[in-house]
């Protein structure tokens, strides 16, 4: 008990995460009117909401969003026969996806042609995965979530002083009071990101598994620590700018596997726009330059005697180096399928295959500029 209370006291301690001359008392609560973040908040209201939350993700699928799908011809996953072959069920066990010179060895072993076995490859692969209107499914859940918790951050921030003045986030730091509007909406981000942590070893296994894991404990992790020391003025931005795209992301999935291929173009379109506007521009233009250079100023506390205030500038500004390189690649990716989609009208390739598989970065944007891919490609066949 001893130890426990030793590591505690290393953990909080009030030099790495309060300006010069604060401390815990200064967030703790009193009659005056002021309500500040507590710790204990973190326990109490994220973890029971997402239990609600994911009790209600599955009542959404099940009798919402997939009677939806159904009525807009999404499809069924077709069963194709998979003709037994030991020796191609015994490499499949090894390696679901053989390379060039594993293709030829595979070929020696048996009396197929080598585009006959990359085809019993792909089908084999397609036999364990979902159908499009459990995709269909999950992104509608995601999609309504975003959508409600953009609309519902941007109505309450709208009349917030801080949402239009930026240094507002820091006047008064860290006598700041939270409202119950507030309040409830960093506790519903938090729940969100805990159901997908647990839901995620249930949905859709992509190759990036344990990066989006990660991703979202660190998020968890990053609003913790905001609302631990009072940074929830500047913290509630942050998720108004990262809510701002995702919902364009999941309605343009929606739309792809609607079979709806125009739709899902603008949307994605509608998607690359808003990410480029609010995470490389808003973000760093408002966001990081405020905790950067208005935080301390503001505060009038020297930053250097003060970590967790450059533990929390390091953590956003190498956010905004993964959004850069992430819009390279969508850009780059999106180029490419134009090009092939305009120009290449003859190729041919096989498309019994569905790329659900394809890493999930940026939370699924990979994955939809997969499927504009597979989508021109498949238009050639």
């Amino acid at each position: 008990m001893e130890a426990w209370r030793t590591l505690c006291s290393l953990f909080w301690n009030e030099r790495f995460w309060l300006p010069e001359g604060f401390t815990w008392k200064h967030l703790e609560n009193t009659d005056n009117g002021i309500y500040h973040p507590q710790v204990q908040d973190l326990i109490w209201y994220p973890i029971p909401l997402a239990v609600v939350l994911l009790v209600l993700r599955l009542l959404f699928e099940r009798y919402i969003a997939a009677p939806i799908a159904v009525h807009l011809g999404v499809k069924e996953k077709v069963i194709v026969q998979v003709p037994h072959n030991p020796i191609l069920e015994n490499e499949f066990k090894r390696n679901k996806n053989p390379s060039d010179k594993q293709l030829q060895a595979i070929v020696k072993q048996t009396d197929w042609t080598r585009r006959r076995v990359e085809r019993w490859f792909r089908l084999r692969r397609n036999l364990g995965r979902p159908s499009d209107i459990v995709k269909f499914s999950e992104n509608s859940w995601r999609f309504c979530f975003y959508l409600s918790a953009f609309v519902y951050g941007i109505t309450i921030l709208w009349d917030k002083p801080w949402f239009w003045e930026t240094r507002n986030c820091w006047m008064g730091y860290p006598d700041q009071h939270v409202t119950d509007d507030v309040f409830w909406y960093y506790m519903l981000e938090l729940a969100f990101y805990w159901s997908l942590s647990a839901s995620q070893f249930a949905d859709i296994k992509r190759k990036d598994f344990w990066e989006m894991f990660l991703h979202h404990i660190v998020t968890i992790f990053l609003m913790s620590m905001s609302w631990s020391n009072n940074y929830v003025r500047i913290g509630t931005l942050v998720l108004a700018v990262h809510d701002a795209a995702d919902f364009w992301l999941e309605a343009a999935k929606m739309a792809k596997y609607a079979g709806r291929q125009k739709l899902c173009d603008f949307l994605f379109g509608g998607f690359a726009l808003v990410w480029l506007i609010t995470r490389l521009i808003i973000f760093p233009t408002r966001v990081i330059r405020s905790t950067l250079l208005e935080g301390h100023t503001t505060v009038k506390v020297d930053p250097f005697t003060y970590p967790f205030y450059w533990v929390y500038n390091i953590l956003l500004t190498s956010l905004l180096v993964l959004h850069i390189f992430w819009f390279y690649l969508i850009c780059k990716v999106a180029f490419t399928a134009f090009l092939k989609g305009k120009v290449e009208k003859d190729e041919r390739s096989e498309s019994e295959e569905q790329s659900s598989e394809e890493p999930d970065v940026l939370g699924g944007a990979g994955d939809i500029i997969d499927d504009h891919i597979n989508h021109n490609m498949n238009e050639k066949k």
